[in-house]
């Protein structure tokens, strides 16, 4: 049996015209001789009326007194209705299939509510239901514990929905579609001249998406990266291959490697810069904070350590409550709100010089200021002022000369 899975995320089927674009793309693949399994986001974003923030909205998250274990029965219902009506639509053309719940469809995960980890899989209700049907459609970020809990497993969870079931049913391809062509060198609302990637390896996606590229969540490319699964990154509404996400070839026996230094640049906004400073007793306050983040559920980012205190940055949505905790500490925080987190980043960077300087160099003569600076041997960050984001990255893509391709070591237009 030929096995072919499909994500279609919250834009994809938004409205029938959308879900019309995409029903298109799954007979395209029973054409081709697949049968497929179809995994669906809730439908649209905040403001439709079943888009997850729209429905969390009605219990004023995330100051809800709302347990988490509750938060992940509501959430759970936009995939479980997005199934149902994709599930009639195929119905209505004349073609054979049958919803599951996440539940149904096999995923066991552990109880850490709202973000919980798939511990393990049993597809053996999909296999049974492809028997007699072309296609299940089955309701992603969402399954079950060993105790029959409901959970949702965070952010970007379709797509770890649909790596999962890509490695479990030894699927030809897991196509992830979206509302862009493919995988971009930058995000093409803030650069116009961004373009679309024919091939990315997986560690080159990781490192975009962990940094805030949308396209694609990162723990489904580990999935997909440990069973040797290829993803295909593609557009609903265009009849275009995408950008296949695999590993690294093998070159041609004595052939150099010619590796692109940069691949892409990534964005993230909503930030706000925490510095907490100390004159006594440094190694104590370091310990204070980010245990006492820990113990808040607030996620820290960007982490600059040094003798005299520590900066780092977190979601916007939890400045008040971080603030509050660091002066009930004794501590006098210094914030930076409005902050946006701009990644550059490439297999190629490690050992290649002048990388950092061109960056600098870009973002000064744009008169853009630094905030915060890291680096990894694949990508280098720097915080900026959110006002500033738009600017920046664009510089940087026009720096590194993303606007164009490398075919054979040659750059082309």
């Amino acid at each position: 049996m030929k096995l072919l899975v499909q994500k279609f995320g919250g834009t994809s089927v938004r409205d029938r015209e959308s879900r019309s674009r995409a029903i298109t793309h799954v007979k395209k693949a029973l054409h081709d001789g697949y049968k497929v399994v179809v995994t669906v986001s809730a439908m649209g974003r905040k403001g439709s009326p079943y888009a997850t923030d729209t429905i969390l909205s009605l219990i004023n998250y995330p100051d809800t007194l709302v347990s988490e274990r509750e938060q992940d029965l509501l959430m759970s219902c936009g995939e479980t209705i997005s199934s149902i009506v994709f599930t009639h639509e195929l119905l209505n053309v004349g073609i054979s299939t049958v919803s599951l719940t996440g539940a149904q469809a096999g995923f066991l995960t552990n109880d850490d509510f709202t973000r919980a980890k798939i511990t393990r899989m049993n597809p053996a209700r999909i296999y049974k239901e492809l028997e007699s049907h072309d296609v299940v459609v089955v309701a992603g970020f969402q399954g079950q514990t060993d105790k029959g809990e409901t959970t949702t497993i965070g952010r970007g969870g379709s797509d770890t929905s649909a790596a999962a079931l890509g490695a479990a049913l030894s699927a030809e391809f897991i196509d992830i579609f979206t509302d862009v062509e493919g995988i971009m060198t930058a995000d093409p609302r803030v650069v116009t001249s961004a373009r679309a990637l024919n091939v990315i390896t997986y560690n080159e996606i990781c490192n975009l998406a962990y940094q805030g590229a949308k396209v694609i969540h990162p723990r489904a490319v580990e999935i997909a990266m440990y069973a040797k699964v290829p993803i295909r990154v593609r557009s609903t509404y265009l009849d275009l291959p995408g950008t296949l996400v695999t590993g690294i070839k093998e070159p041609p026996a004595g052939k150099d490697i010619s590796d692109r230094v940069v691949t892409g640049i990534a964005h993230m906004m909503g930030l706000t810069q925490i510095k907490v400073l100390s004159k006594k007793d440094p190694s104590k306050l370091q310990s204070d904070v980010f245990k006492s983040m820990a113990a808040a559920n607030i996620s820290v980012d960007f982490i600059n350590i040094s003798p005299s205190g520590v900066i780092y940055t977190i979601n916007h949505i939890y400045t008040k409550k971080a603030v509050s905790i660091l002066e009930d500490l004794g501590y006098e925080p210094e914030i930076k709100e409005k902050c946006a987190k701009v990644s550059t980043v490439g297999a190629g960077i490690a050992g290649f010089p002048g990388v950092t300087a061109k960056i600098v160099q870009s973002l000064t003569d744009s008169g853009i200021q630094i905030l915060q600076s890291a680096d990894s041997h694949t990508t280098i960050w720097v915080l900026i002022k959110e006002e500033d984001l738009v600017q920046a990255v664009n510089a940087l893509h026009e720096s590194f000369q993303l606007n164009v391709e490398t075919v054979k070591g040659e750059r082309t237009s």
